[in-house]
């Protein structure tokens, strides 16, 4: 049997509680994909994101709603060895992918920012909605997983000063018809890693020119390293932590909030503080 076969295989049985039925869940429970969608899955060369690939292609292959899927990879400049890793990985996990170029990398290196990565990111976004309008497609899949959202959560709170997440799905300001999903949303990255070691894989980590070398472990570069060594300590007082976080925000208790905002428009508590009570009164 041809080692792409036992990697599916993995996904559907060993895996099947940890990844394929939280896949699946996200799916169904945030109405992600529909019938005939065209779905442009995007590759970075990572681990979440080749295996967002294969499950979109068993969910293709064997789920009851029809839809089309681009299996496309951005090389913003990637050095040699990275790219060559990249169009190994396909062949391995047997994902037709369709690579396209870009000069984001120059690009970033001639702007003199404190923040390569955020403008790094950005224009990143703009080539792959631009490429998703040339395909047609209709969605954007990319593979932020379970973890990211949590971490995201928190930086939101401790640097950004605001309580905030990374959204399930969400539709663009600025590209008209294309909706951005998220089908990993509620798959831990633990068992992500634990699927790479089973089937014995290899993929790029930080394939960026300004950081090469970069590892998980929290150098002092990164707020979002920062974040996940953080619930990484607080998992070993309480293993639901990151559960608690995760459900918290899907239930907000707005009567014990300072303020809400929504399309920027900002409302405080004592809008209706008075109003309650006079209401309260008079009953």
């Amino acid at each position: 049997m041809e080692k792409y076969k036992d990697i599916e295989r993995s996904i559907i049985k060993k895996y099947r509680k940890e990844i394929w039925s939280k896949f699946i869940a996200a799916v169904q429970d945030y109405e992600l994909i529909k019938e005939n969608d065209n779905i442009m899955i995007c590759i970075s060369g990572g681990k979440d994101s080749f295996l967002l690939a294969k499950c979109i292609q068993e969910l293709q292959r064997h789920g009851k709603i029809k839809f089309n899927a681009h299996y496309v990879v951005m090389d913003p400049g990637y050095n040699e060895y990275n790219r060559d890793m990249i169009i190994d990985n396909a062949k391995i996990l047997n994902v037709p992918i369709e690579i396209f170029e870009s000069d984001i990398f120059d690009v970033v290196a001639t702007i003199d920012s404190k923040s390569p990565c955020y403008m790094c990111a950005r224009m990143r976004r703009g080539y792959l909605y631009n490429k998703a309008q040339e395909l047609g497609c209709d969605k954007i899949a990319l593979g932020h997983h379970f973890d990211d959202v949590i971490e995201t959560t928190l930086l939101s709170m401790f640097y950004g000063s605001e309580i905030k997440t990374m959204m399930p799905k969400l539709h663009s300001d600025n590209y008209k018809g294309i909706e951005l999903i998220r089908p990993l949303y509620l798959v831990k990255e633990e068992a992500i890693i634990s699927w790479r070691k089973t089937n014995q894989l290899t993929f790029i980590n930080c394939a960026c020119r300004f950081t090469e070398g970069c590892s998980l472990i929290n150098d002092g570069t990164s707020k979002r390293k920062e974040m996940k060594e953080l619930i990484k300590k607080l998992r070993k007082t309480n293993k639901n932590i990151d559960y608690n976080i995760f459900k918290s925000l899907d239930n907000i208790n707005l009567n014990c909030v300072l303020g809400v905002k929504k399309d920027g428009i900002y409302k405080s508590f004592l809008e209706d503080y008075d109003k309650k009570n006079h209401n309260k009164l008079e009953l």
